[in-house]
């Protein structure tokens, strides 16, 4: 029975070297995504803290938004993350892809 169930940790680290835990996490209701907020889930899903449906269900997000947050961070980092920038990041990933 227990290797059907999911064990999830408590906590993972961060992207700020922090500590998250389910309760740490941005609220369910959150409408403003500052790169720290949008960090942290990624950063809760890639611990094993949320699956991936698990945070598109809580924050309502589609599957091609998250998966735009995942490839953001693991291509420029939390940086990536800034709506600001993001064609700047986009179009230098598309640069060194080339070379």
């Amino acid at each position: 029975m227990l290797e059907n169930q999911k064990i999830r940790p408590a906590q993972v680290i961060g992207p700020l070297g922090e500590p998250l835990t389910v309760d740490s996490l941005p609220p369910p209701n959150t409408t403003r995504w500052v790169v720290r907020r949008k960090a942290e889930v990624v950063a809760a899903v890639a611990g094993g803290l949320l699956s991936v449906d698990d945070a598109c269900k809580r924050y309502r997000l589609s599957l091609e938004e998250f998966t735009s947050w995942q490839r953001a961070v693991d291509r420029s980092g939390m940086p990536g993350l800034r709506v600001t920038r993001l064609k700047h990041y986009r179009d230098q990933y598309e640069r060194q892809q080339r070379y």
